[in-house]
């Protein structure tokens, strides 16, 4: 008898520890439970620490409340000015309803994973390429509010998201780091030209305190001299006077004095023109020669010229007269 008593003792005492161990469930600090008794939701919400369910009655799902960190995978699409980029994300969010996150979606985590892919794509093609690049804070915002409303409704609050990396083109990449170099050529250029108008005062205004004090302009090229000899070189400085410069100045303005210009000879006399002879009337040859008295030279022409003298036959036609006898 004694015996039996031990015995139901103990198959009670192992039953009891067997319904408690298999009772028996223990939630973590970062964990809630949602229990199911013959598949209903009960209202109650299990709190972190130990907790008993109905064996074979109850199934409890622990649900993590911590914030989940889930990397976006890289999305390819074409922005609104026709360039293809590849965009990766990340998303950061937490369940704020355990009860909702077991009922109402079968698994938040790959619900919220294809939500943001989604939502991804759709902002790439939204966007232009400088607004993936320079405005990020504008589009995360709006990836934000577009996985925040669909999540809401599965007790899932969707803290942050960020993109993290947008990769372009080999093209594209070479295009922009030739854009960057003409600008940042631009701005050095626009500095130095700044700088030159700043110098260029400057100098107006040192040359004008100078041209008050000639002294000023001996001690600073006094000063010149000291910081040439100051270096171990073998430059020989010769101080050459201002004055004698500008002296030259003046001289190479005023250009070498005009020659006078030359007396203008006078045209040469023209040659009187020698009148021509009257023409003396001949009187009529003789029928021959045989007519004139001896010794009496014959008859020349007007055209032989007088005999023995070499003059030229005289004007006018006819004979010339006879030369002296």
């Amino acid at each position: 008898m004694l015996e039996e008593l031990v015995v139901a003792a103990v198959a009670a005492g192992s039953a009891g520890a067997l319904y408690v161990a298999s009772a028996a469930r223990v939630v973590k600090q970062y964990e809630r439970g949602v229990v199911l008794r013959l598949g209903r939701l009960r209202d109650e919400i299990r709190p972190p620490g130990f907790t008993m369910i109905v064996p074979g009655v109850d199934r409890l799902r622990k649900v993590n409340m911590q914030i989940v960190t889930m990397p976006v995978p890289a999305q390819e699409g074409i922005t609104r000015d026709n360039v293809t980029v590849r965009v990766d994300a990340v998303v950061y969010f937490k369940v704020v309803d355990p009860a909702e996150a077991v009922i109402q979606v079968e698994d938040y985590r790959f619900a919220v994973s294809q939500m943001a892919q989604t939502s991804l794509r759709s902002i790439i093609g939204k966007s232009d390429l400088d607004d993936l690049l320079s405005n990020r804070e504008k589009l995360n915002q709006g990836l934000e509010l577009m996985l925040d409303s669909p999540a809401i409704g599965w007790g899932v609050h969707i803290d942050r998201v960020e993109i993290k990396d947008v990769s372009l083109p080999e093209t594209m990449k070479r295009s922009m780091s030739r854009q960057a170099e003409a600008e940042r050529e631009r701005r050095a250029r626009v500095i130095n030209a700044d700088a030159e108008l700043l110098a260029s005062k400057k100098l107006a205004e040192a040359a004008a305190t100078m041209s008050e004090q000639p002294s000023a302009l001996q001690l600073r090229l006094l000063q010149t001299i000291v910081a040439v000899a100051a270096e171990k070189n073998s430059t020989l400085v010769l101080p050459f006077p201002v004055e004698l410069l500008r002296f030259l100045e003046r001289s190479a303005q005023q250009g070498p004095p005009a020659a006078p210009p030359a007396p203008q000879s006078a045209p040469p006399p023209a040659d009187p023109v020698a009148p021509a002879p009257e023409s003396v009337p001949l009187d009529p040859a003789p029928a021959s020669d045989a007519a004139l008295p001896p010794g009496f030279p014959q008859s020349v022409r007007a055209d032989d010229g007088v005999p023995g003298t070499g003059e030229p036959p005289a004007h006018g036609t006819g004979r010339t007269p006879p030369g002296p006898v």
